[in-house]
């Protein structure tokens, strides 16, 4: 049987960094449904994948802070939570190939998940980090969000500061978020939010914070405004 290290050797390449334990990455890429299995370990990569979620956090809020020394908290809070969010990160994970990678019981049908590949990314992250400290973290990030810190001029509009000047160009009370369900261990938790304005729908969505949460619920709302 071939070692487990040897096919991801030019994936460490990609990622820039040469592991002194290599067996970091391989953690990193195995899928929790995959934790049963003989030799796999008994966590898969939720435990990196925690620490991952704060190197990124740090290394982003940095990147913005010296990027726009102009931007006021508003607009960096704003560009972090674009740069942070599932969708950046599964982005990111696609295009290096993450998902080939991983080791999971489910098989390949687990392997284009936007949430499995944004998991990936984080893990990758924390197990660069645990390996070459901050700056290989750093490196890799750097790298990869590059293109994503420079793409636009002005931040991204937020979900709840759009879905917020919608009701009030129309003269209505402010959205209420209300918290309709947490599930799963205090390092896993998942949040479920709905969102009520006055003319529109409630809109509910799920996410791995309250903020993610209402964020994706304003989102969702805004659906039935007809804005983007």
């Amino acid at each position: 049987m071939p070692d487990r290290a040897d096919p991801l050797r030019d994936l460490a390449k990609a990622l820039g960094h040469r592991f002194a334990k290599p067996e970091l990455l391989a953690e990193a890429l195995i899928h929790p449904s995959a934790t049963q299995r003989r030799g796999q370990g008994a966590h898969g990569y939720e435990r990196l994948e925690f620490l991952g979620d704060r190197v990124l956090g740090v290394i982003i809020a940095e990147l913005l802070w010296r990027r726009f020394p102009e931007a006021d908290e508003g607009e960096l809070t704003r560009r972090h939570v674009a740069l942070v969010r599932r969708e950046t990160l599964s982005e990111i994970a696609a295009g290096i190939g993450l998902g080939e990678h991983m080791t999971a019981s489910a098989g390949d049908n687990m392997r284009g998940n936007p949430g499995v590949l944004a998991d990936l990314t984080e893990a990758v992250i924390a197990a660069l980090y645990i390996d070459g400290g901050l700056e290989a973290a750093r490196r890799f990030v750097e790298k990869n969000w590059a293109g994503l810190l420079d793409s636009k001029k002005n931040p991204p509009p937020d979900p709840k500061t759009a879905l917020q000047e919608w009701a009030q160009g129309r003269g209505l009370k402010l959205p209420a978020y209300r918290l309709v369900d947490a599930k799963g261990p205090a390092h896993k938790r998942r949040f479920t939010v709905a969102v009520s304005v006055e003319t529109l729908p409630d809109a509910e969505a799920s996410g791995n914070s309250k903020r993610e949460a209402e964020v994706a619920a304003a989102k969702a709302a805004l659906a039935f405004t007809g804005k983007p």
